[in-house]
């Protein structure tokens, strides 16, 4: 059959099929994305690197910065507020040849994040904005590392950057961009803009434009494809608790039909299974801690019960967790539009903390101080 979109080419890497994984805070560690790469190919990446905190040898920045014997390519997503400093971060992680792909935290909403002007506050200093990326693509360039840049439509519906941000990436030499098509204020509330990205495709034309935002299964992938054009797609909250959702996706940019599915006992292997996995990187007490989280994505959509997700909820060991896993009825089905049920982020809208004058000078290319990127890895 003919695909439904050729491979995406990010420098020497070739994405097949063109998916992504969003960088997700305390969610797409190593064991994350070694459960997902089984169902399908795409790019997987890290959870967000500080690079202040990575030059600086933070521990717990050392341990994320890990990638599986297997995994390839290795991707790593970075944030900063400073050229010099993003700079010599990329330096460090191409030239010791710990990554193959790093890409450029422009995004994040957080307000922790944002009244530091990163993340989804920096594309507003199109001047900075556009120092940094030079930095970094110059410092990937020797190694013929791509970079690539993530970011949102802007910081509300009054400032929208992606148009101008797009076309600065472009400019300055990123190998792709992707759009999360909401504004920081709208967090994770309402719908994706897709309109959005189709208007980027249109602005940039000479490197692949990704597009982001409620894509929940397969169909939805594919209807962005169609109404944006977009060049691939990048998959967040959806693959919470249903890494085979890259094996629809697989299935579905092939032109085939994505299976059914998996009944709750399907579900409850892969559950013990990503469990053992985070116990071998981390341990038991702080595999189980972390795995909590993940029990309620895994189960939505499934009648099981209050007190089943109560309990798992709760787990501390694994020999809990299989005791509890037992006890599931494996023959039970996803409740109809199980699929579409939201997981992970719900909140907002919400005002959006800037630093104080933020807005007043655009091209104002004065890196921040110090302490504006001195953040903790992983948001």
């Amino acid at each position: 059959m003919t695909p439904v979109l050729p491979p995406l080419r990010l420098g020497p890497i070739t994405v097949d099929p063109p998916v992504v994984l969003a960088p997700m805070a305390g969610v797409t560690n190593a064991p994350f994305r070694r459960l997902c790469r089984r169902y399908g190919g795409g790019l997987y990446v890290s959870e967000m690197i500080t690079a202040r905190a990575l030059i600086e040898g933070n521990a717990k920045t050392a341990r994320m910065v890990s990638f599986g014997p297997d995994e390839q390519p290795r991707s790593l997503q970075l944030y900063g507020t400073d050229p010099a400093v993003l700079g010599e971060a990329v330096r460090r992680l191409v030239g010791e040849g710990r990554v193959d792909h790093v890409d450029l935290n422009l995004g994040c909403p957080a307000p922790k994040v944002t009244r530091r002007g990163g993340g989804a506050a920096l594309p507003v200093k199109r001047a900075l904005l556009r120092a940094i990326v030079r930095s970094c693509v110059a410092a990937a360039a020797p190694a013929g590392v791509p970079v690539t840049m993530k970011f949102r439509m802007g910081v509300d519906d009054r400032t929208l950057t992606f148009l101008e941000t797009g076309r600065i990436g472009e400019g300055e030499g990123v190998a792709a961009i992707a759009l999360h098509a909401r504004t920081a204020e709208q967090l994770y509330s309402g719908w994706a803009d897709w309109a959005a990205i189709g208007c980027l495709k249109e602005a940039v034309t000479s490197v692949p434009v990704l597009g982001n935002g409620d894509i929940w299964e397969a169909a939805d992938a594919l209807a962005m494809v169609t109404t944006t054009g977009c060049d691939g797609v990048v998959v967040g909250r959806g693959c919470l608790g249903r890494p085979w959702l890259f094996a629809d996706l697989e299935a579905a940019f092939a032109g085939k039909q994505p299976p059914p599915p998996p009944r709750l006992g399907e579900v409850a292997t892969v559950m013990a299974d990503h469990a053992r996995l985070l116990v071998d990187w981390a341990g038991e007490g702080a595999a189980l801690r972390d795995f909590r989280k993940h029990t309620g994505w895994y189960l939505t959509g499934y009648p099981c019960g209050p007190e089943v997700r109560r309990r798992l909820a709760m787990v501390e060991t694994l020999a809990e967790l299989d005791d509890l896993l037992a006890g599931l009825d494996p023959d039970l089905e996803l409740v109809p539009g199980g699929q579409r049920i939201h997981r992970g982020h719900t909140n907002g809208p919400r005002p959006v903390h800037l630093p104080r004058g933020w807005l007043d000078d655009p091209d104002d290319a004065s890196p921040l101080p110090p302490e504006a990127d001195a953040l903790v890895s992983g948001g």
